[in-house]
């Protein structure tokens, strides 16, 4: 099962690498499978559309080349060359195609359909004005990257379910130890 908090599907898309700056990140694209997986669950493909290793590490390398221009973008440095080429050669492939099909979208696609989508949306995104609005995670070990659009610019976390709810949790019982502490002195 994967994730979806960061507001993007690029952004959504360089999660399946959790933790990243960890001697062991967490990876969610194991497989080809996984990358299946990933596709159906986000949305950009009604069916699996049968990835293959060589689809995998396609989309791997194209993960990395995001979260590099993603990390830029946060850091305001300017966008680095062979990340920005890789994206862009990805971007200007085929998308998913969409059909009406009874007054439902039906989107249809092989894994580099899916991988062209995931590009174009990351091209928009670094592009676009939302670009601004990029944050990295606050709590401590996550390093999702999300697009804050919280009036007053103020979120701190990827996800308030599950980042927002550990950090809070961390402080409310670093505060009750405190008050216990003082209580017993």
């Amino acid at each position: 099962m994967h994730a979806f908090p960061c507001g993007t599907l690029a952004l959504d898309f360089v999660g399946t690498l959790r933790a990243r700056r960890d001697l062991q990140p967490r990876e969610m694209l194991g497989d080809a499978q996984a990358l299946d997986a990933w596709f159906v669950e986000a949305g950009v493909v009604d069916e699996a559309p049968g990835a293959r290793e060589s689809d995998l590490t396609n989309a791997v390398q194209l993960r990395e080349a995001i979260y590099d221009i993603a990390l830029a973008r946060l850091q305001g440095t300017p966008l680095p060359s062979k990340p920005t080429a890789l994206l862009n050669r990805w971007a200007l492939a085929a998308p998913v195609r969409l059909t009406l099909d009874g007054g439902t979208v039906r989107r249809e696609g092989g894994s580099s359909e899916g991988l062209a989508t995931v590009a174009r949306n990351a091209v928009e995104l670094f592009g676009g004005d939302d670009a601004a609005l990029l944050r990295e995670c606050g709590r401590p070990g996550c390093t999702q990257v999300y697009v804050d659009r919280s009036r007053g610019g103020r979120r701190e976390w990827c996800s308030m379910r599950t980042c927002g709810n550990r950090v809070k949790a961390a402080q409310f019982r670093a505060r009750h130890r405190g008050a216990s502490a003082n209580a017993s002195s």
